[in-house]
């Protein structure tokens, strides 16, 4: 019994996406959704979790990265400010580029050792979570998503110089959300989450200062964007 169902809903399927087509334009809804993802077989995207209902793609326009990392640092802060800060939290969610979900979590508090200090063994950690989330199969694009260029531009790789930790290379490039708000929005968010949050009529998710709950309100501000039909670029400058 579960073969024809099987075979009927792939003719479902089939019969909507072309639908789709007729109505969206067959730019949007190629094989692949993208021209970046056409290299990769369909095994390949389904073994990464790509077999997202039509009603996904249809709400959705296609994405340039598989995975979006949104990350948000807390770090080691006081007044007058103390040299060097260190992270403290280290927060990072995997959003699906397809329907823009929250696929997995990587979440640690760190404990400073100088005023206490970001080891190698919390990056290792992360190395071990983007193995394991198979974000380093070189045919997945994923990038990392910040509100600001802080995280990534100035305190992590501030940190990894005091400590004499390599940056990964995939911290190296990024977006940052109040740049793809601004483009898609028409104004620039001066006080970050908040701005952004009530430019689109969103609820807070959280507390203030939270990594992990500020992870979570920048999924849901890409989430609403992506809705409206923005597509979400690099914002960094090569190091």
């Amino acid at each position: 019994m579960l073969a024809p169902l099987q075979t009927g809903a792939a003719r479902f399927s089939s019969y909507l996406l072309s639908r789709a087509r007729k109505v969206l334009g067959s730019h949007l809804f190629s094989p692949c959704g993208v021209p970046e993802f056409c290299s990769i077989s369909t095994r390949k995207l389904a073994a990464h979790g790509f077999g997202a209902s039509m009603a996904a793609m249809v709400s959705f326009p296609p994405q340039r990265y598989h995975y979006f990392l949104v990350l948000d640092f807390e770090a080691t802060c006081d007044k007058p400010q103390i040299h060097p800060q260190e992270i403290i939290e280290f927060p990072i969610l995997k959003l699906n580029g397809r329907t823009m979900e929250i696929e997995s979590t990587f979440h640690m508090y760190v404990q400073p050792v100088v005023h206490p200090q970001l080891t190698p063994f919390c990056t290792e950690r992360v190395d071990e979570w983007m193995a394991k989330e198979g974000l380093l199969d070189p045919n997945v694009k994923s990038i990392f998503v910040t509100c600001g260029d802080w995280d990534l531009k100035v305190m992590l790789p501030g940190q990894c110089q005091y400590l004499g930790l390599p940056v990964a290379d995939y911290f190296k490039q990024w977006i940052n959300l109040k740049k793809a708000y601004s483009f898609a929005m028409g104004c620039w968010p001066k006080n970050g989450l908040l701005d952004m949050n009530k430019g689109l009529s969103l609820q807070h998710i959280g507390r203030p200062h939270s990594g992990i709950d500020d992870c979570k309100n920048i999924a849901n501000i890409m989430k609403t964007l992506a809705y409206r039909g923005f597509i979400f670029k690099q914002t960094s400058k090569p190091f």
